[in-house]
């Protein structure tokens, strides 16, 4: 593993890898979790099998929750953590065109709500003066978390990142850097793979097919599969919230081909039950082609309606990523 450096100091990650948020989520049931601290996130909508997800958010011994909305996961938390959102915060974000840009808050937060890192900071800071900081070396480098602004954050940033070493807020300016950007003197990288790939020779991998977890069967034999839509983002925390974009799609609903409406009796605007071997919704029947026969689709964007509560646990093995593309389902006009 590289050393790297921190504050002066070598620093190491762990070798083993965590758990991701299915299984945190598990864990936090069977109390080998003690304490989640979840930070803009909304797992109660957002991941599978919801009424699970419930039942371990209720068993879980301490649950934290920051947020800049009482989301329906904060709902459940023993302590809330109001934050600042965008544009009440300055500091950089990364987009997928690995540009780094800076943002300057435009209005003060509300209430009682402070940017991200400046919760965090107080929480590591008190948890190292407490019953913890007694077993922390102080002299390690992360033993004091005393950041004056978020420039100081990008500065440890580039200490520890080699692709985001030569990254200041003082070079960003109005168009940002792209990584890498490996020294300060460094343009930044516009465009990645130019006449090669960056890592060299391109990496084919052959791999086996691996059937779903479920298939049809006669009690529940038409494959639904979720996503998103233009108007709204994940659990709706903030769109949820837009006028605009809420007089655009109001509410959720489930696409169905016409030869499959018309087999079960599902009439397009009307309310429609959709059933899975984890749970029922009921929504609105959007009757279309854009879905083939033998497949229904659902958003999960809406906690009312929520898709979530249909699909199912099973893991990718190796990403550890839920399957929410393929859940058995059943149809009926409600």
């Amino acid at each position: 593993m590289r050393e790297t450096f921190l504050r002066g100091k070598p620093f190491h990650l762990d070798k083993e890898p965590g758990l991701t948020i299915v299984e945190i989520v598990n864990a936090f049931a069977d109390g080998k979790i003690r304490g989640l601290f979840i930070m803009g996130e909304n797992p109660m909508v957002s991941d599978p099998d919801a009424n699970h997800v419930r039942e371990c958010m209720e068993k879980g011994e301490f649950l934290v929750v920051q947020d800049i909305f009482l989301t329906e996961t904060a709902q459940m938390a023993h302590v809330v953590l109001p934050a600042a959102s965008w544009a009440e915060k300055g500091g950089t974000f990364t987009n997928t065109e690995r540009r780094v840009q800076m943002v300057n808050p435009a209005v003060r937060p509300p209430g009682q709500a402070r940017p991200d890192w400046e919760i965090l900071s107080d929480l590591a800071n008190r948890l190292l003066d407490g019953e913890i900081g007694k077993y922390i070396d102080r002299s390690a480098p992360y033993a004091s978390w005393d950041y004056p602004s978020p420039a100081d954050i990008m500065e440890e940033i580039a200490a520890v990142t080699p692709i985001y070493g030569g990254i200041r807020h003082e070079r960003l300016g109005t168009q940002g850097l792209q990584w890498p950007c490996p020294t300060t003197d460094h343009p930044g990288t516009p465009i990645l793979h130019v006449g090669k790939f960056s890592r060299g020779k391109g990496l084919f991998m052959a791999v086996d097919h691996m059937p779903s977890a479920e298939d049809v069967d006669d009690e529940y034999p038409l494959i639904m599969t979720t996503g998103r839509i233009l108007f709204h983002w994940h659990t709706r925390s903030m769109t949820g919230r837009s006028k605009p974009l809420n007089e655009h799609v109001p509410e959720g609903f489930v696409e169905i081909h016409p030869e499959d409406a018309l087999k079960y009796g599902i009439e397009d605007g009307h309310p429609t039950r959709v059933t899975s071997r984890r749970g029922t919704v009921v929504t609105k029947a959007a009757v279309t082609e854009e879905v083939p026969p033998g497949i229904v689709f659902m958003t999960f964007h809406w906690a009312e309606e929520n898709a979530n509560t249909l699909t199912q646990q099973a893991l990718d093995p190796i990403a550890k990523i839920p399957e929410y593309k393929v859940s058995a389902v059943r149809i009926e006009p409600a």
